[in-house]
């Protein structure tokens, strides 16, 4: 039973909807102030009562059943007490039936919802600042699959410019096919790195007349130019495969290179576009913001103007329902301009485009620096995390089998978790110590509750327990249990607000009231019929806590 829309469909208020009312509906901070509220401060202006008058007047007209136990007004509220048992019995029993689909919902269904995320640029390790947006735009995937949207997600690389000839140039110089090939993508970039430290004007020349190769179809330039990109790709597939991160496009820059155009002819037949000391613009100073820049003074594109195609292309591809772009803060205006412009043009759709803005990743030891030469790379971070979860799981469980598997879990499961946690849009200073502390807000203590419930039914399963059934439950007990009904709640709020973080912190809280139900109540050692619906209590949270943090791209050990 779905308890918010049952309470909605009880409340008659003039002028609102039942689904408004649904969504007014809360979980109270307290459960003394009852299982659901609804604050009546929004109903004031249109019903000219104070939220006193109007909770005490709803309160009167509102009667008790089997599913509501008691109505109350209080301070402007309305609050619901459940009765206890058939909740408790309905939640269980829905978590049983639907299993790795509980929370899920056809919310989306036949709806597509593109998702740019990660962007790699050929030829460039993926350092730590990369983390946010691969395993925030990862996490929204899931999610949106997970409520029955089709998910596109979108690798738009960064494989277009200047770069690329300096790169081929630097190949050419000083390259060895051999050790290119062993090194991979580190030995592709200390090419570029001594590049850009030796270059004189002959070099840049040089670099500038390479990528005009590549834009020319050369056929020796875009040989090196795939080549250097299929080894980009080889090394980022491994971290994906690592952090369970999946892509349905990996079209980048250069995809739109025969896009652009009509996009430019587009802007200038609708009078959009302007010179500017011999650029081409789309001026929005009336709309409080720069101009916007089309192409340079030389005809060059620029990162606008690819973007521009890219939203057209997708559009004209998927019919998205919306286009998300997770990239961090510092590209807010770039979006803005973007989307404004597409709306100038005509673009109605130009609304459904969003700019999943997030902060900063940085280590404790101080900020990112790729010109102070302070680059961590990510799997690096990685890495460490998992020799860490190593020595601490093989310390607290020596006997323990296939420690490197549980330690890559607990390991990975950490830096996932340390970009996740808070709210996407603060700045991050990752703590290996604090992402792998067994006892504080970590993934690690999620995993190790989802470990103890799994040893709970181990232990049921070899002594032939039965599971099932419904008690009256104790505030520990029924604590837990709503906490499992929010979930459905919990996901659908992650993917309206684009906030990951929601069911990261869901993750802990719910970790946490089962650990206090089970200090609190004999599970193994209760009377039968207790223990039977403790038991699938401790069941029911295992399933719900795997669900949530696979939707973060998680692994739930079985043993820790």
């Amino acid at each position: 039973m779905n308890y918010k829309k049952y309470i909605a469909q009880k409340i008659v208020i003039e002028g609102v909807g039942a689904e408004e009312i649904e969504e007014a509906v809360s979980v109270p901070p307290d459960q003394t102030m009852g299982d659901y509220a609804l604050p009546c401060f929004k109903f004031a202006k249109a019903l000219r009562k104070s939220p006193v008058l109007i909770a005490q007047s709803l309160a009167g007209e509102i009667g008790c059943d089997s599913v509501i136990e008691s109505v109350a007004a209080v301070n402007g509220y309305l609050n619901f007490k459940i009765a206890r048992k058939p909740f408790a019995e309905q939640t269980l029993a829905r978590i049983e039936r639907e299993g790795a689909r509980y929370g899920s919902a056809d919310l989306g269904a036949g709806k597509k919802i593109c998702i740019d995320y990660s962007s790699v640029n050929i030829a460039k390790p993926f350092h730590i600042g990369h983390l946010s947006t691969t395993v925030l735009g990862g996490a929204l995937y899931k999610i949106f699959n997970f409520l029955g949207y089709e998910a596109v997600g979108i690798n738009h690389l960064g494989d277009y410019g200047t770069q690329f000839g300096k790169l081929i140039s630097a190949y050419k110089r000083w390259g060895v096919m051999e050790e290119v090939e062993r090194g991979g993508i580190h030995a592709i970039n200390e090419l570029y790195v001594r590049f850009n430290n030796e270059a004189d004007e002959e070099m840049e020349r040089e670099a500038r007349e390479y990528f005009l190769k590549i834009e020319s179809g050369d056929e020796e330039a875009n040989a090196l130019f795939e080549w250097f990109k299929s080894l980009t790709l080889e090394y980022v597939k491994g971290i994906y495969e690592k952090l369970h991160i999946n892509f349905d496009s990996y079209a980048g820059e250069r995809f739109y290179t025969d896009k652009m155009q009509p996009v430019i002819d587009e802007l200038r037949a609708k009078k959009l576009l302007k010179e500017s000391n011999g650029a081409s613009i789309v001026d929005l100073e009336e709309y409080g913001m720069p101009p916007c820049l089309i192409l340079r003074s030389d005809g060059a594109s620029l990162y606008a103007t690819r973007d521009l195609a890219a939203a057209i292309y997708r559009k004209n591809t998927y019919d998205f329902e919306k286009c998300l772009y997770v990239v961090a803060y510092q590209q807010n205006l770039h979006f803005k301009q973007v989307f404004k412009v597409l709306e100038l043009m005509g673009k109605e759709w130009a609304k459904d485009l969003v700019h999943v803005a997030y902060g900063m990743v940085s280590l404790e030891d101080g900020a990112m620096s790729t010109r102070k030469g302070k680059v961590v790379w990510l799997e690096d971070v990685i890495a460490k995390c998992e020799e860490k979860a190593y020595a601490i799981v093989s310390e607290k469980n020596p006997a323990l089998e296939n420690k490197r598997e549980v330690a890559e879990k607990v390991g990975v499961g950490a830096v996932i978790f340390g970009a996740l946690c808070n709210n996407k849009i603060k700045d991050i200073v990752f703590s290996y110590d604090k992402a792998l502390n067994f006892d504080g807000e970590t993934s690690v203590y999620v995993q190790y509750t989802c470990a103890r419930a799994a040893s709970v039914m181990q232990k049921a399963r070899a002594e032939g327990y039965a599971v099932g059934g419904a008690c009256t439950p104790c505030d520990s007990e029924y604590e837990l249990i709503k906490a499992l009904a929010q979930f459905p709640d919990t996901v659908c709020s992650a993917a309206k607000n684009y906030e990951p973080s929601l069911i990261a912190r869901y993750c802990v809280d719910t970790a946490q009231k089962f650990n206090k139900f089970y200090i609190d109540c004999k599970i193994l050692q209760a009377e039968e019929t207790v223990r039977a619906y403790r038991l699938s209590l401790t069941r029911a949270t295992l399933t719900v806590l795997t669900n949530a943090l696979g939707l973060l791209g998680i692994g739930v050990p079985e043993k820790m």
